[in-house]
């Protein structure tokens, strides 16, 4: 759910001795550090109120999705997850995007949001091209641990099907199929 929640922008509200907090989703988990116990910012005592969603943005179509790849068909952990929202203008003339919002579970130690590829999105068209070319570029430079390499690949790979998908792109070509 953190992936999802990280793609959203979504706010969790905590309730702790110092009163009430808000913390973006993405600020909430921690790299391990001194203290590899601790997943999160929250402090001993401190209990999570609410968790905010931004409405969606006012463009023409907007679309989100989750996708979950496992080892096999069971609540496994993901070996890759992506999360997805894409604004896009569909009344121009060739569906652009607006903006993306992406999140990448399975491959870091918290959500990932894939901020640069967000960035070579906003203002490109909605093509298969498009979406490979900043998968690429969010992850040209990861450094996967000894026998987790293929998911650099696995990623890249989710992350467009995911954006085409959203896209309305079709299988095998860039034109957008009716849905």
């Amino acid at each position: 759910m953190a992936v999802a929640l990280a793609a959203l922008d979504a706010i969790v509200v905590v309730l702790g001795a110092a009163g009430e907090k808000r913390i973006p989703v993405a600020q909430l988990h921690r790299l391990p550090g001194d203290e590899p116990e601790r997943d999160t910012v929250l402090e001993h005592g401190d209990l999570i109120t609410a968790v905010e969603s931004p409405p969606p943005g006012r463009a023409t179509r907007t679309r989100s999705t989750y996708r979950k790849i496992r080892d096999r068909a069971s609540f496994a952990f993901a070996l890759v997850s992506v999360a997805a929202v894409l604004e896009l203008d569909v009344e121009a003339t060739r569906p652009t995007i607006l903006s993306a919002r992406i999140a990448l579970g399975g491959v870091a130690h918290a959500p990932w949001r894939a901020r640069r590829a967000e960035r070579l999105l906003a203002g490109a068209l909605a093509t298969r091209e498009s979406f490979r070319r900043a998968a690429a570029a969010e992850l040209e430079q990861a450094r996967p641990v000894a026998g987790n390499e293929f998911k650099v690949t696995m990623a890249q790979g989710v992350m467009v099907s995911v954006l085409a998908e959203l896209a309305g792109l079709g299988e095998e070509n860039e034109e957008p199929h009716d849905e």
